[in-house]
């Protein structure tokens, strides 16, 4: 499972011209799953995801979790993060699991976080959307379950 994290002072999502996420500060979370992942992949990749200190303290150093600052986070299920671009042009999305597993996992995922406190609002699963965002910092991660 892997989720790209962008530290946030705000985020929504659009599906066919209605805003259907929209956060403050906080993470905007694109989430991609994997044929391998399981529910406990997707509930450690939330505690990660909750207790990772990206967000700045009163000194200015980034010591504050998303748990810490009560920022929300708009997670976004991103299959693309899976792509294959080592040969060719047009990458490839087999490394991807299939739709039925991943809306399973997205969902999973998304519960988790929420059992741990944090709001979250969410992109439409397999939908055409529109992300905006204002990158804070910038700061961006990418964290993996297989590494």
């Amino acid at each position: 499972m892997r989720a790209l994290l962008q530290r946030v002072t705000r985020a929504d999502c659009v599906v066919a011209g209605q805003t259907v996420g929209e956060i403050g500060p906080g993470l905007l979370v694109l989430l991609g799953v994997g044929p391998a992942d399981t529910e406990q992949a997707a509930s450690a990749l939330a505690a990660r995801t909750a207790k990772l200190r990206i967000f700045s303290d009163e000194a200015g150093r980034m010591n504050r979790s998303l748990q810490d600052t009560g920022g929300a986070a708009l997670s976004i299920s991103q299959f693309t993060l899976y792509a294959d671009t080592r040969r060719g042009q047009r990458p490839g999305f087999s490394g991807a699991a299939p739709p039925e597993q991943a809306r399973a996992l997205y969902a999973a995922f998304n519960a988790a976080l929420r059992g741990l406190g944090v709001q979250v609002q969410e992109g439409v699963f397999g939908a055409d959307m529109q992300i905006t965002l204002t990158n804070d910092g910038p700061v961006t991660l990418l964290l993996d379950t297989e590494r």
